[in-house]
């Protein structure tokens, strides 16, 4: 998730700089069509819009607008990004099991070979006509018996061989897909990337045309006066308290889109690594920490738990008390405490 600040205006928050993940494959697999409905998800300016035209607040409301739709770019590269780590894992193991199935179909191909080696070797004699010409009669049907037991238990490992290379040629075909699977999300990586750095971008630019004044009064704008609680009240649960703990330890540690700290972080790369330090796992982004626990009012809220904000859930804090969360709001700027209500919420959500 990315985080945003929000004005009187709306919401405004972030998405940040570019953040090393996993490179796009070679191949461009579709890269138009993907790159098509990333787009779809993160407007442009409208036709004709002049960037730079308006006054601080036009201005300010625009930045907001991008930051936002930055930061919706950006849950969805940290969801793209949380997929290509398990498609990872899952090459391995497939790759590691068609290691173990072809060794198995070789050591069952080495005794099916020496098998008929020998039995080349002993000759094609017809069993009537052998045993008719033997000197000793019962010693051979004591062989012909054991022969034939060696002959089934042949044609059961003809069997098993035959099952094995059907299961190396399972798994080799789970891997192919598994490998095609990452190449697409490798290249949605790169689109998502590539619409949060272009926003981002044009944020930027924007701002850059306010005079230090103007952005100092942007900055001031939500944050509000409402006291910032130091102390975690008694009665809270201790991996609550232990994940709250852990994210005003991160007070002042830079907003960086696409990251889960421990020195930079982003709105629900925040959220994640504090749980993270209290030992309760949740999920990379903002949508998906929406459903990691039950919903409460926001007038019962508690501290450490997540406040959720936006229809489309794109950004995520930490209620830390007396109307306070704590966030990782945009590019430019660092984990702070903001008014809860700096933007509509969505849910509270106690994991």
């Amino acid at each position: 998730m990315v985080s945003h600040r929000s004005t009187r205006h709306g919401s405004r928050r972030r998405t940040s700089p570019a953040v090393a993940r996993p490179g796009a494959p070679g191949s461009v697999l579709r890269a138009a069509a993907l790159s098509a409905a990333v787009l779809s998800v993160v407007p442009a300016a409208p036709a004709g819009a002049d960037p730079g035209t308006g006054g601080p607040a036009a201005v300010s409301a625009r930045v907001d607008r991008l930051h936002a739709q930055a930061e919706r770019a950006t849950e969805r590269y940290n969801a793209a990004a949380e997929r290509v780590a398990e498609l990872r894992e899952q090459v391995e193991r497939a790759q590691d099991g068609a290691a173990r199935d072809q060794a198995r179909v070789n050591r069952l191909r080495d005794t099916l070979g020496n098998l008929a080696k020998a039995q080349y070797r002993s000759g094609g004699m017809a069993p009537a006509l052998a045993l008719v010409l033997s000197d000793d009669p019962e010693d051979y049907l004591a062989r012909a018996a054991v022969l034939d037991r060696i002959t089934s238990r042949e044609a059961a490992r003809l069997r098993l061989f035959q099952h094995a290379r059907q299961a190396l040629e399972q798994r080799r075909t789970e891997a192919r897909g598994k490998l095609a699977e990452l190449a697409r999300q490798h290249e949605s990586l790169r689109l998502h990337r590539a619409a949060v750095q272009r926003r981002l971008g044009a944020a930027q630019r924007l701002l850059n045309r306010l005079s230090a004044e103007e952005r100092a009064s942007r900055e001031r704008a939500p944050r509000g006066t409402g006291r910032i609680p130091r102390e975690t009240p008694a009665g809270v649960p201790a991996r609550a308290a232990a994940a709250l703990a852990a994210a005003r330890r991160a007070v002042g540690s830079p907003y960086a889109w696409g990251q889960a700290g421990p020195h930079s972080f982003d709105c629900s790369g925040l959220t994640s690594w504090a749980y993270g330090r209290a030992g309760v796992s949740l999920p990379r982004t903002s949508q998906g920490q929406l459903h990691a626990g039950r919903h409460v009012p926001l007038g019962q809220a508690r501290p450490g738990d997540l406040v959720v904000y936006r229809s489309d859930a794109s950004h995520v804090g930490m209620y830390a008390g007396g109307g306070q969360v704590v966030h990782a709001p945009y590019p430019g700027a660092r984990v702070r405490y903001d008014p809860v209500g700096m933007m509509p919420v969505a849910a509270v959500v106690r994991p």
